[in-house]
């Protein structure tokens, strides 16, 4: 089982956003991310967060729909997607997607990223919006794309050892990248599928669909 969070981020392209669902997903609307979802035609599973991202008319057909709603304070330690990442692990499904995690403000898209960082290792979790994904290897991921796709390598709060690479342009051997280095920055994929491994350390990989 697939949870598919909807964030409050910009969606460069929203029907290739729409085109990564599958007819099966759980989907959470977190706070102003459930608008996305409503724009697509979609009702979610569950909304939560202190709603102040909402529109008027949104809160009426979730209302109207007796969807869930999980409606917290404005003034929360939390952010309104760390919430619902919490709620998508309750479920314990067999990975997270995040749509609209990414663009907008820097701020919230670092803060997202430093959330995927500190989840526990096991399950395929990934901020995604039709256009551009990222995710984190622990030790070793697949990169599903074509031809030209852009694939950038960077490390997270230290090195990152022992990197072998394949199905990139320019690969990496047994080597490591470094924080205060761009070498991993802006590889291509030469075919449909490029594969990462790692010895040591955690790996953000961005790729950027062509």
């Amino acid at each position: 089982m697939r949870v598919v969070i909807f964030a409050n981020g910009n969606l460069p392209d929203p029907a290739a956003a729409r085109a990564l669902l599958r007819d099966n997903d759980t989907l959470i609307g977190a706070d102003g991310g459930t608008n996305h979802l409503l724009k697509m035609g979609l009702m979610p599973h569950l909304v939560i967060g202190d709603l102040d991202s909402l529109d008027e008319d949104a809160f009426f057909d979730l209302s109207a729909a007796e969807a869930q709603i999980d409606q917290y304070p404005e003034d929360k330690d939390e952010t309104d997607l760390e919430l619902a990442l919490a709620a998508a692990y309750e479920l314990r499904p067999d990975s997270i997607l995040i749509v609209g995690g990414l663009g907008g403000r820097l701020d919230q898209s670092l803060a997202s990223l430093s959330l995927l960082a500190g989840m526990q290792g096991g399950m395929d979790l990934r901020l995604d919006d039709g256009v551009e994904e990222a995710f984190f290897c622990r030790s070793q991921a697949q990169i599903r794309g074509r031809s030209g796709d852009t694939v950038s390598l960077i490390p997270w709060a230290g090195p990152v050892s022992g990197i072998q690479t394949g199905g990139l342009r320019w690969p990496l051997i047994r080597e490591t990248l470094y924080p205060d280095r761009t070498r991993g920055i802006s590889n291509e994929m030469t075919g449909e599928q490029a594969t990462v491994e790692i010895g040591s350390g955690l790996l953000l990989v961005i790729h950027r669909r062509k």
